[in-house]
């Protein structure tokens, strides 16, 4: 059997009409909207390796299939067509020799576990713990009030110049602490990329590492912090290395001294003052 997974909320209905006409043509394809709740589980604890899976969406969409399916011995084909609005783990690992659908099986295996709140999360591209979440709770609260698109780089620029108030904390990466009196961003990164297209971990190979990497960006003014932010698209933050500190390990603590926002591949998670990771 063949399944299309899509969520009806999702800005997909061009992209699952094209997946349709595209499979319909071989054979019979189920359509399941992943809001659909027992239908969705159902179809999920059925499949078996002669089954193949077309997951339609953005990371957020991956992020919930992953951790919908974490208990479960899944050997079905998983094929994913990135729709969303970020597609940060497309951008990731899309090569030349790709199609529009990737195959995700090697990519769902052994993810990192995060405990945020007492909860436990699998991730497949990283957490944000920063501006970065600033931006996701601002754009959450700004999509509610409107159908507009959200403008994040406006909402980056107005929280760097004078919203956002970067905390005090301290992260401890496989035993080793370190403190600082000012952290802009503190994620911890499975893939290379978040926040729709930041390089922020350059160096992380999501299949060969077994680790996550830690990433610090810290005691910088808001003036210095703007100037520079542009240079996390291409990775080229890292050479900054009086502001920001890259370290890989396989337990990292991230706290911080007040609730903040944090985005766990991209949703929100609000009034947080510490993740836990173990890669």
């Amino acid at each position: 059997m063949k399944y299309i997974l899509y969520n009806s909320k999702s800005k997909n209905g061009t992209t699952l009409e094209h997946i349709k006409e595209q499979y319909l043509t071989i054979s019979e394809v189920t359509t399941i909207d992943v809001l659909d709740n027992e239908v969705y589980m159902n179809c999920l604890k059925s499949l078996n390796e002669e089954d193949t899976v077309i997951l339609i969406g953005g990371d957020g969409t991956l992020n919930h299939f992953v951790n919908d399916v974490k208990d479960l011995n899944i050997k079905a084909k998983i094929l994913f067509n990135s729709s969303g609005t970020g597609n940060d783990f497309y951008t990731d690992v899309k090569n030349s020799n790709d199609g529009e659908l990737i195959e995700v099986n090697k990519y769902i295996q052994n993810l990192p576990k995060a405990i945020i709140n007492d909860k436990e999360y699998l991730f497949i591209n990283g957490i944000g713990f920063g501006i970065d979440g600033y931006c996701c709770e601002e754009g959450d609260r700004l999509q509610a009030l409107s159908d507009k698109p959200v403008n994040y780089t406006a909402i980056a620029i107005k929280g760097l110049l004078y919203k956002y108030k970067a905390p005090r904390g301290k992260v401890t990466v496989d035993g080793v602490t370190k403190e600082y009196k000012k952290i802009w961003l503190a994620p911890a990164m499975k893939g290379r990329f978040y926040g729709g297209g930041m390089m922020v971990a350059p160096e992380q190979d999501r299949l060969n590492d077994e680790t996550v990497t830690s990433v610090v960006w810290h005691s910088t003014g808001k003036l210095t912090t703007l100037m520079r932010f542009s240079s996390i698209f291409k990775g080229e933050h890292v050479k900054y290395t009086k502001m920001i500190d890259v370290v890989k390990g396989k337990h990292i603590v991230v706290e911080f001294d007040r609730p903040t926002a944090l985005q766990v591949d991209g949703e929100t998670i609000s009034g947080v003052t510490k993740y836990e990771v173990f890669a």
